[in-house]
């Protein structure tokens, strides 16, 4: 009878060679990521220039003085290298928002800051250029609307937070937080760059104070509030009660019908 021939023992790699290969692989990645920094910062420098995004790949290449091959290594195009900066940009304004809400005593005043803090980061104002936040950022939603939501996801996640926390405080009602966080977003960022809305004879802008109320009457049913946001959020309070003892109502008769008919 023949002997089945054994399978050979593969002996493991030895530690020496892969510390080699991760410390080259760590060197290439830290390579790469300067020559995409310095891309971004070249963009950046142009955009402040111009005071728009109308401007070339080649002018980028030639800002931060790499090759056109190097560019295109790492980026398809000039869309993806604008979506690059309007994600980072939104990044760094998701951790400012979270760092600066903070201050709010409770739930719904640090979403209130929150909200004055995201309209104030996306009004245009006279002698601030910020084209990723105004003619780049409607291009985007219509050409890339899928990457565009993912780079909002950072605020998204804070702003559910901020809603999650409101309802558990019993200070709002949002049976969907994540929505609700998205609703709130959308109308501070959009009516913050909206033109002003013709009131009889002049222009009259649509506030900070006045995109809160709504949202606040939206989560809790409060009226206006008074500066603060939180000193009339108490009817909020009252409705969620009222929510939660509908339910319990609900619950009970439901049980009680199942006795009966069981019975």
């Amino acid at each position: 009878m023949n002997a089945a021939p054994a399978e050979p023992i593969e002996s493991p790699e030895p530690a020496w060679r892969q510390r080699a290969v991760e410390r080259s692989t760590r060197a290439a990645k830290l390579r790469a990521e300067q020559r995409v920094q310095r891309f971004l910062d070249a963009a950046q420098e142009l955009i402040a220039d111009k005071g728009t995004t109308d401007f070339t790949v080649q002018e980028v290449v030639e800002r931060s003085r790499q090759s056109l091959r190097s560019f295109y290594q790492h980026f398809d195009g000039k869309h993806e290298l604008l979506l690059a900066l309007f994600e980072d940009a939104l990044s760094k304004s998701a951790a400012e928002i979270r760092e600066k809400s903070a201050a709010g005593r409770d739930p719904l005043e640090r979403l209130r800051i929150a909200v004055d803090l995201l309209y104030d980061s996306s009004k245009p104002r006279e002698g601030r250029q910020s084209p990723l936040f105004t003619d780049f950022a409607v291009q985007l939603l219509v050409s890339h609307p899928d990457q565009v939501a993912t780079a909002h996801l950072p605020l998204l996640a804070f702003f559910t937070e901020l809603v999650e926390e409101a309802v558990e405080a019993g200070q709002a009602v949002a049976p969907k937080p994540r929505r609700t966080a998205s609703l709130i977003m959308q109308t501070a960022m959009f009516t913050a760059r909206a033109p002003a809305a013709p009131v009889g004879a002049h222009p009259s802008p649509i506030s900070a104070e006045e995109v809160w109320d709504f949202c606040l009457g939206g989560i809790t049913g409060a009226g206006p509030t008074t500066g603060t946001g939180t000193k009339k959020a108490t009817p909020g309070r009252a409705a969620a009660k009222k929510t939660t003892t509908k339910k319990a109502a609900a619950k009970k008769t439901s049980a009680k019908k199942t006795t009966t008919a069981k019975t």
